[in-house]
């Protein structure tokens, strides 16, 4: 990647959901495309969902097929969860 290209961020609504057992992550815009997941933990669950969300964002964009349009987009942002 060239220095000078700016790296483009995506940001979708995700929705957890506990049974007591695990924990079922999904992205409601994208499962139909399998944008579900689960884990043992949340933080399993959320990092299981953030990689499936990105495999199937970069099939989208490489298939030129559009993103939902509730998608926020943002060029190189930074961000600090604490």
């Amino acid at each position: 990647m060239n220095t000078t290209e700016l790296t483009k961020s995506y940001v979708f609504p995700v929705v957890l959901e506990s049974d007591g057992n695990s924990w079922r992550a999904s992205v409601r815009e994208l499962e139909s495309k399998g944008a579900s997941t689960w884990g043992h933990t949340r933080d399993e669950a959320l990092k299981s969902i953030q990689e499936v969300t990105q495999m199937i964002v970069e099939d989208m964009i490489e298939d030129g097929k559009p993103l939902p349009k509730t998608v926020t987009i943002y060029d190189a942002p930074v961000a600090v969860s604490i």
